[in-house]
Formats: C-alpha cells, structure tokens, sequence
C-alpha cells in the first residue's frame, strides 16, 4: 500500500509542483483545498481532495485519523494581507492548530513539513556575510514575522517537523517575481533606488522535490534555509531574462521617496476598498533589502540538497513555459 500524504495549499503556485513531485515519488496525494479554490488545472491529476478548516483542531484531527496521513506538507498561507493580525491567523495560528491535529494522530503521521520564509529570519543589512542559520532573525515584514511565529510554535510539537526556509521561489505558474518578466518582455525595467544588493533564488522544482524527499528521511528536524546555492546582484535576472527573450529594455531607477508616496496612496485606497495591495511600504524594505545572501551548507550536508536549477536554467525552461500557456506573449 503506498504512503499518504497531505499536501496543503495545493492549488496554489508551489502546491502543484510539490504534487508533481510526490506522484513522482509514488505517494498517494491528498491535496488540501479550500470549498471555493480552482483546482481545474490539477484536474488530470491522479490526487485526492479534502476540505480543511483550519480554525477547528479537532474537526482536522478526525480528518487525519480517517485517512491515516502519514506526511504532511504544509504549504498553504498567505503573502498578502492588511494587518498582522490577519498575517497571524493565517499562517501562524492555523498552522499551529494542523500541526496540533498531525499531533492528535502522531502514531500515524510520521513527518511534518513547514514551507516556511526566509523572511522569517531577514536580510542581511549589509552586503558582507551570508544568512545561515544560526543567524539571530530579524524579520522586516508582518508577514516574515508570522512565519517566525509558526515556527517557534512548531518547536514544541510532538512529532518529527523539518521546517524549510526558501529564498524567492519562481518557476511555471508563478504570478509574483513573473511581474518582472512581464516588464521586460515589454522593454521596460524598472528599479527602485541605486543601492547595490545581493539576491537569493530558488527554482520551485528544487524546492518541492527537496520537500518530498525529507519525508522518508530520519533526524532532520529543525530548520533550513533553501537557496539555489548562487549569489546574484540586482540586475543578474532582468540580464538572464533580456537574453532569453532576445529583448533589450529601458532601464530606469525611480526614487525611493516617490515610490513610497505612490505606495502610501495606493495602500489608502485599496483599504478604503477592502482590498490588499500587491505590493505595501512594508513590503517595499524586503524588495529594497540590501543582501539575501544564504549559506546552504546545512541543508546540503543533512539533506543531501543538490539543487538542479540555477537561475539561468530555471528562467530558461519557466519562460518556456509562460509562452507554451500563453501567460507571456
């Protein structure tokens, strides 16, 4: 009888690549969904569905209990919100209470997996040195903070947990970092400010691969900060991008001071509207953060992690894939 695993968050962005990769791994897939999600594009699919409520420990607990997960990859949260409250019950609260239902079944479940942030920890401010994990956190945003949280929640969970920590996930189906792309397919490629910086990626097969492996892996609980391994300055993806397109672009470094006006207007009006802006004040110290450098060396000596992407490669076959789904035309 092959092993189950739960998957949440997996109609988004990085729960289709972790299915992909726990079907390669021959695992029967039970993916998390929400009543109102759009799971068309999982429809071909060999997986199961179930409907969470994360609010209610004991309802999850007897969902667990009936399916007999033995893994769980929780991936589901939220990177956009207008309060830290609102960041909190999403992916620190709800997070505790699955891993407390994992917990109410823990003769069963045998790993728990946290998708985690690098922005739990946050950058570096200066462009020396290299994030690791002993590096005392810092986070600069609402949303790196209830990552943190969730973490520190998980410390005292009865069960084994590895928490992993990526860096900027891209790759196929992404919508967020493909903004850029988008921007530069159209010759255009903006900057705020001139300051130097140094960038971190992950490519998100890397990720969900590395994810599905440590299920069946013994002591490597704790956490791990997941790069690609490489060091990028602030113009290394819009150059890798540029040459894959064969496009050249107008390149422009907007004022820090406008840009927060524009931000602060723009936050106004979509809190007037009960909406959530793409991108926040708050938000605007993480893109303008000065190095998102990570040391993987924990994670290649305990895991085995050898990523298969860097960013050349992964932005060669995404784009591929942009165009193939008419996402990039």
């Amino acid at each position: 009888m092959r092993q189950k695993v739960l998957i949440t968050g997996a109609s988004g962005f990085l729960g289709y690549h972790l299915i992909n990769a726990a079907i390669e791994n021959d695992l029967d897939v039970y993916a998390a969904i929400r009543k109102d999600s759009n799971v068309q594009h999982l429809q071909e699919l060999p997986i199961k569905y179930v409907v969470l409520n994360y609010a209610d420990v004991d309802e999850m607990a007897t969902i667990f209990s009936k399916h007999k997960f033995d893994y769980v990859i929780h991936a589901a949260g939220t990177t956009k919100a207008n309060t830290q409250q609102e960041y909190d019950l999403i992916n620190t609260t709800y997070t505790h209470n699955l891993a407390l239902a994992a917990e109410k079944n823990k003769d069963a479940v045998k790993r728990f997996v946290f998708i985690s942030s690098l922005a739990a920890i946050g950058p570096l401010g200066h462009t020396s040195g290299k994030i690791t994990e002993g590096t005392a956190p810092n986070p600069v945003t609402a949303y790196g903070k209830s990552k943190l949280k969730a973490e520190r929640y998980l410390e005292n969970i009865d069960i084994p947990v590895t928490i992993l920590r990526p860096t900027a996930i891209y790759g196929p189906r992404e919508k967020d970092i493909f903004i850029i792309t988008q921007y530069l397919n159209k010759r255009f490629e903006p900057y705020i400010g001139r300051a130097a910086q140094k960038l971190s990626f992950v490519y998100s097969k890397d990720v969900a691969e590395l994810a599905v492996k440590i299920l069946r892996l013994k002591n490597v609980n704790g956490a791990y900060n997941i790069t690609d391994g490489n060091e990028y300055s602030r113009y290394d993806y819009a150059d890798i991008v540029k040459n894959i397109l064969g496009k050249k672009s107008l390149k422009m470094h907007l004022p820090v001071l406008m840009i927060k006006g524009i931000l602060f207007a723009v936050e106004r009006m979509s809190r007037a509207m009960n909406k959530v802006p793409a991108v926040s004040n708050e938000k605007l110290g993480e893109l303008m953060a000065e190095n998102w450098i990570c040391d993987i060396d924990k994670a290649r000596h305990d895991l085995n992690f050898t990523p298969a992407y860097d960013l050349q490669k992964g932005l060669k076959e995404s784009i591929e894939w942009y165009r193939m789904n008419k996402w990039l035309k």
